[in-house]
């Protein structure tokens, strides 16, 4: 029988994105949290920090000095993993090793830098394969749609500079098909995703701030969404975890380094990897 957390839920700080958001804590209040949790769900929550352990694994890998610290891993045990891994769970350990057995028999220094987009799209696979495979629905669910909406912006910025859709494109399923091969605004996926419509309304907005804020309004709509039947159990816990870490992506962006961030996110439409590293500076503050 699944955990009921009714004093854990009942007593959580109701959270908006208008909020003020002075003395956010988002790292000590998911511990907090974790503390109240059963065993199998700790392993849940686990699961939804791991995408972060996955993008500190493709700086270290990199080179970058940039660490998200929402990971469950240190910075020292990141750069373990980059070289021998034994705590990720194991579709991503077997890409890592793999990677590193590649890199020890190649000699060239330039194809070793050639490896960065292959390495960091087979992590990304990895990764949403293993939480496909999850116990938990909200998982299985949450992560299909994250990789969905992150396949739509990645498909319309690659057609839009003339670059090739496939390679930007994470997993293979019906809507990864119909991205590559659809030239519609919508890439005909009306009838296939419910929140198209928002997206294409957002993809040329000039205001990339306000762009930004309305994505983060999308991601937080659908974790709501997704537990609209649940009401005291761990798929509650995961979707207020994950309004938790859209609030600290915006309380680390200063003015001064949201201007930044943002003029980061226009340049990357127009030379991607002109701006990679100045992209992962920023990253370490979201």
């Amino acid at each position: 029988m699944a955990s009921k957390y009714y004093c854990l839920i009942a007593g959580l700080v109701e959270l908006t994105l208008e909020a003020d958001r002075k003395g956010f804590d988002a790292i000590a209040l998911r511990n907090e949290i974790v503390q109240e949790l059963s065993p199998t769900d700790k392993k849940h929550v686990k699961m939804l920090y791991t995408f972060y352990d996955i993008e500190n694994v493709i700086n270290v890998i990199k080179g970058r000095e940039a660490f998200n610290a929402l990971g469950n891993l240190s910075r020292e045990e990141i750069e373990e993993e980059a070289q021998n891994p034994t705590r990720l769970p194991s579709a991503i350990l077997q890409v890592i090793r793999a990677y590193n057995n590649r890199e020890n028999e190649q000699d060239n220094i330039e194809q070793d830098k050639e490896k960065s987009r292959p390495i960091e799209n087979a992590l990304w696979e990895a990764f949403y394969s293993e939480c496909a495979k999850s116990k938990n629905n909200f998982i299985r669910q949450w992560f299909d749609f994250d990789r969905t909406l992150r396949n739509i912006f990645a498909a319309y910025t690659a057609r839009s500079n003339s670059l090739p859709i496939a390679e930007q494109l994470v997993g293979k399923d019906d809507i990864t098909e119909t991205l590559l091969r659809s030239s519609a605004a919508d890439f005909g996926l009306k009838n296939e995703v419910e929140y198209i419509e928002q997206v294409i309304a957002l993809l040329d907005m000039d205001n990339i701030i306000e762009k930004e804020s309305r994505i983060d309004q999308i991601r937080w709509n659908k974790a709501e969404e997704l537990t609209t039947f649940n009401y005291f159990d761990v798929n509650v816990i995961l979707a207020y975890l994950i309004k938790v870490n859209i609030i600290h992506r915006w309380v680390a962006l200063s003015p001064a380094n949201g201007k930044e961030m943002f003029h980061i996110l226009i340049s990357k439409l127009v030379d991607k990897n002109a701006i990679d590293e100045a992209e992962s500076k920023e990253l370490e503050k979201i």
